[in-house]
């Protein structure tokens, strides 16, 4: 008989001080694109769905900041701040 998981909820957490360093990393690579003349969120879209670092300029060292996160951090701080302020 197969172990079917489909039925059960899989718990996914990252730590605290993770999750302050991806708010800050976000926050410099956001204003290093804007400063380069590059729309931040289309930028930031592009990395967070292709995995491309050529997505993000590496003006102020904005590519190899956003590159000490996994997309999964990026996309969980993104999520948190938004659903907190709704």
């Amino acid at each position: 008989m197969m172990n079917d998981k489909s039925n059960f909820t899989m718990k996914f957490s990252v730590d605290k001080e993770k999750i302050n360093e991806a708010e800050e990393i976000l926050k410099n690579v956001y204003r290093s694109l804007k400063e380069k003349g590059y729309n931040p969120i289309n930028q930031l879209v592009g990395y967070i769905l292709s995995g491309d670092p050529t997505y993000i300029t590496s003006y102020n060292n904005a590519r190899s900041l956003i590159r000490q996160l996994e997309r999964d951090e990026l996309l969980e701080e993104l999520l948190k701040k938004y659903l907190e302020n709704k």
